[in-house]
């Protein structure tokens, strides 16, 4: 097998987790995915990303602050502005997400209860025993946050070759004023999002659907 059959055999494997067992990752497995992920490339080599990381007793507080806040009705208030819309393929694929989210979980479209009672478990982390919160400096704008999302992905990919489920969240990064708060991150730091991390619950229907991509053929625009 070559190391592009390697690659791409992780990058098949991975999977936005949305159930987790409570069992703890040791210390020395989530270094090692800092580890792996830490030689993505970066503008100028700055390595803009910073990550807190959550075990235990920290993960089970922080998820009660990030429910109470989210359950209260609070104002969102991203660092980084929301997408103004999604059109086209992208509302088409995000649709499809959706749809199959709640065709794992048995959740009719109809069911506006059940549908925000789901969305409400991105702020309980899915029961993940640990969430990671990253952050770039304030100062390098857009461009350490995209730095920063080749971490993210360096770190899903390193999870997954380990064993452990990821789930990338964006909707953690909506109440940043709170994680900073919280966490006592800097105010010179944007808060990009979360990756609530820990050992798949196999057994749960909602892990059993998995979304599509795009071919090559409708991503490269060749010119010649």
């Amino acid at each position: 097998m070559t190391s592009y059959d390697t690659l791409t055999d992780v990058l098949k494997s991975r999977y936005s987790c949305r159930a987790f067992r409570p069992d703890p990752v040791p210390d020395d497995t989530i270094s090692k995915i800092v580890q792996a992920a830490r030689h993505v490339p970066s503008w100028c080599n700055a390595q803009p990303w910073q990550v807190t990381i959550t075990k235990g007793a920290a993960t089970d507080h922080f998820r009660e602050v990030m429910t109470q806040t989210a359950q209260k009705g609070t104002v969102p208030q991203p660092d980084l502005d929301w997408p103004s819309k999604y059109s086209g393929d992208y509302a088409d694929r995000r649709r499809a997400c959706g749809f199959q989210l709640y065709d794992a979980v048995g959740i009719e479209k109809s069911d506006r209860a059940a549908r925000m009672a789901q969305m409400l478990r991105n702020y309980t982390f899915f029961d993940a025993p640990h969430v990671a919160i990253l952050h770039s400096p304030t100062e390098l704008g857009p461009y350490g946050a995209m730095d920063t999302g080749g971490f993210v992905t360096a770190f899903t990919l390193a999870a997954t070759a380990l064993g452990i489920a990821t789930i990338p969240q964006a909707a953690i990064a909506g109440y940043a004023p709170q994680v900073r708060e919280h966490l006592e991150i800097a105010s010179d730091r944007l808060i990009l999002c979360a990756i609530s991390f820990g050992y798949a619950d196999e057994n749960a229907p909602i892990n059993t659907f998995r979304t599509t991509r795009a071919d090559p053929a409708d991503i490269i625009d060749w010119k010649s």
